[in-house]
């Protein structure tokens, strides 16, 4: 495995601590968590332990965890929202004669970043 995906896409977050030393994390696995003096000596360690992780994952034949980025999507989620909002959605997208699944996808467009 080359050096470039020697933590299998997951996005490492490396933070000098208060006391000097360095964290290097999993974004989205927040427990997976390396310490050490240097930033190169942290990402060592936490590919040290995410390789021990993997293995007892596999130890226990349980799938080893997918980075969000990399998980395939099929454009569809359900969401609960107030009936307040969910009937001044569905005005707002009558009077701009759009479904409420276009209204909703437009303001989630504007708000997040692609």
């Amino acid at each position: 495995m080359g050096k470039s995906d020697r933590f299998d896409g997951f996005a490492v977050n490396l933070t000098l601590d208060d006391d000097g030393d360095w964290l290097a994390h999993f974004v989205e696995l927040p427990n997976v968590s390396a310490f050490a003096e240097t930033p190169e000596q942290a990402l060592i360690e936490l590919a040290t332990a995410w390789e021990g992780i993997k293995e007892s994952y596999r130890k226990r034949a349980e799938a080893i965890p997918t980075p969000v980025a990399r998980r395939e999507y099929s454009g569809q989620f359900n969401v609960r929202i107030d009936k307040r909002l969910h009937r001044a959605l569905a005005v707002e997208a009558t009077q701009a004669g759009v479904s409420l699944n276009v209204i909703v996808a437009q303001k989630l467009a504007t708000t997040t970043h692609l």
